[in-house]
């Protein structure tokens, strides 16, 4: 048996299908009973409950070989690194409680830092955690920037007619689209390939800075000249409040800005052809178009 948090997620859902195709019993996990649904028609077991409740967690856990464990974000808590690790300690009992074998953990590059790093530092307190376990095989999955982080800046392209962010334009460092972190981590749950403790970095197929990405979606939504702006710590954190997350969030997302800003985040990884993934930018940016178009 296979659980798989987070399943209504980008990765998860991804990761859930592929196991599926492959034969494999499967247990999904998510808020929803509806958005599980597709997944459960496919011959899922489904389990419905929130990662924050300790019995669910441990219940749904029962009979799993194997897990596919991550926090999901959460943008209205007050305190995040708290609730993140009051989930990643539940989820760590939960695996340990049942004798689960094998975990695939949603980490994130840069989680070999405790602090300046925002909530990257919640994910550093899981990755230890989960090594401390005994007798549990435990591949952390290190992906790099997400493509899709550029979705939550289409109302802002398309009411100002600008890219922004605190992020210094010039700056080049590694952007994955999700499916790709799907893929890997799928492989490693079907092949059971990884012992002891291990951590692979995914870094997408070139680094790219702010200006070069904004040029790229530009070109695909027909706006050639879209500009990108970067704007202060200050107005960033404002603009995250402003759009419903907590101060603490807010905090901690500019945080992990100023942490790629710095070089911490990706300071020291390097990139091989085997930690180089597939999707490339310009092919996010053709999805980035419909996903606009339709907006």
């Amino acid at each position: 048996m296979y659980v798989i948090t987070g399943a209504t997620g980008n990765t998860g859902k991804r990761i859930a299908e592929a196991l599926l195709g492959a034969g494999k019993q499967v247990r999904v996990l998510g808020r929803s009973a509806g958005r599980l649904e597709a997944l459960t028609a496919r011959g899922a077991q489904s389990g419905v409950g929130s990662l924050e409740d300790r019995d669910f967690v441990t219940k749904a856990f029962e009979g799993a070989r194997a897990v596919y464990a991550m926090i999901p974000p959460h943008f209205q808590v007050e305190n995040l690194r708290a609730y993140q690790n009051t989930l990643g300690e539940i989820i760590a009992s939960a695996i340990q409680s049942n004798g689960v074998q094998y975990v695939v953990h949603l980490s994130s590059i840069g989680a070999h830092l405790s602090d300046g790093t925002g909530p990257i530092t919640g994910l550093h307190d899981q990755e230890e955690r989960l090594n401390r376990l005994e007798g549990v095989n435990v591949l952390h999955l290190r992906p790099a920037y997400f493509m899709e982080n550029f979705l939550n800046n289409i109302p802002l392209i398309k009411n100002q007619g600008i890219n922004r962010s605190p992020v210094d334009g010039d700056i080049a460092f590694p952007m994955i689209a999700t499916e790709d972190i799907a893929v890997a981590a799928s492989r490693h749950l079907i092949d059971l390939d990884f012992t002891g403790k291990q951590v692979e970095y995914l870094l997408g197929p070139a680094d790219l800075n702010m200006k070069e990405a904004t040029r790229i979606i530009g070109r695909a939504i027909g706006k050639e000249d879209l500009p990108y702006v970067r704007f202060s710590y200050e107005d960033a954190e404002k603009a995250i409040a402003g759009m419903g997350a907590s101060p603490d969030v807010a905090r901690s997302f500019v945080e992990m800005q100023r942490g790629f800003n710095a070089g911490l985040v990706t300071g020291g990884v390097k990139r091989t052809p085997d930690n180089s993934t597939k999707t490339t930018f310009e092919s996010f940016a053709e999805k980035f178009a419909d996903i606009y178009r339709q907006s």
